[in-house]
């Protein structure tokens, strides 16, 4: 795998987180394949399929603002066309009250090469803890 394949993966993972944080529903299916699955805490243990489902949590407005760092991140290709991309995200958010919170998300995404653009295609998010910091 060239340098350069996991740099444009790590650099369209931290897009996309960006996308999520900032409510970018436009960013996120540029990013996303519309048949997109996941398992994520939010699903309470059901495998999402299709973008409706994540469209209700990029489109409201809370009053808060979040940031996402990747830590440890991993890429494994899975042959020529797709990819596993495996971190620690560190989400660091203030709400409308200005209480600041750190939360921590183990995650892997799959990404696949169509027609030359790299979608993703699948992800598995799992809480790991979070702290109140004020």
């Amino acid at each position: 795998m060239t340098a350069c394949i996991e740099d444009e993966l790590l650099i369209l993972s931290e897009r996309l987180l960006q996308a999520i944080d900032s409510k970018d529903w436009e960013t996120y299916t540029q990013l996303c394949d519309v048949s997109l699955t996941a398992y994520e805490p939010e699903a309470l243990g059901q495998l999402v399929e299709g973008l409706p489902f994540h469209y209700f949590y990029l489109n409201r407005s809370t009053g808060s603002a979040s940031q996402s760092t990747i830590c440890s991140p991993n890429i494994r290709m899975l042959g020529e066309n797709a990819a596993c991309v495996t971190y620690v995200r560190l989400v660091q958010a203030i709400d409308a009250e200005a209480h600041d919170t750190v939360g921590s998300y183990e995650e892997t995404r799959i990404w696949e090469n169509q027609d030359g653009q790299w979608k993703h295609v699948h992800f598995h998010r799992s809480f790991a803890g979070s702290v109140e910091l004020g």
